[in-house]
């Protein structure tokens, strides 16, 4: 090999190594603070109340909670929730409006209410309806598609065939 091939190789190689190590030289990872690690957390703890809430409204309805049951475990949670919105609300910036860091002019619980109510409108705009017509598409081309599976069992090796094969596909023996 020539001079200049060995040193034209060992530059683009420097190159190389130098390119794929400037991510672990570059300081771009952002530091958490310890207060956005708690906000997060308590973002995520109010979806579990939203949740909840959802959930406990849904087996009420089901017939699943006793009514006697039903308000006391219903406003424990909106308690929990609003306790969690509050705890967000005094740790997250104040809005450019000057109201507060969520909107502090609203009831606690109404913005859980308003929550919930968002959540449900969401789950079922997400849902189609679907017609009777459209049932009886979807049976029809399901029984198109059965038809093309296998119709029986190869006498020789035992595995499945289709209703069109003169052979079976596994050992070649004629079906026919």
């Amino acid at each position: 090999m020539e001079l200049t091939a060995i040193f034209f190789s060992l530059a683009v190689l420097i190159l190389v190594g130098m390119f794929l190590y400037a991510p672990f030289t570059e300081q771009r990872a952002r530091q958490v603070t310890e207060e956005e690690h708690e906000l997060s957390a308590l973002m995520a703890e109010r979806d579990r109340v939203i949740t909840s809430l959802q959930e406990l409204d849904f087996d009420f309805k089901l017939g699943k909670i006793p009514d006697d049951d039903y308000p006391a475990q219903r406003a424990s949670l909106l308690q929990k929730g609003a306790e969690i919105l509050r705890k967000i609300d005094s740790l997250a910036p104040p809005s450019p409006s000057g109201r507060g860091a969520r909107g502090e002019g609203q009831d606690t619980e109404t913005r859980l209410e308003k929550a919930i109510a968002a959540r449900r409108a969401d789950g079922s705009a997400a849902k189609p309806e679907l017609t009777d017509d459209h049932l009886e598409s979807m049976i029809s081309t399901r029984r198109k598609s059965r038809k093309d599976r296998s119709a029986a069992f190869c006498p020789k090796c035992g595995n499945p065939v289709m209703v069109t094969d003169r052979f079976c596909p596994s050992c070649g023996k004629s079906l026919s």
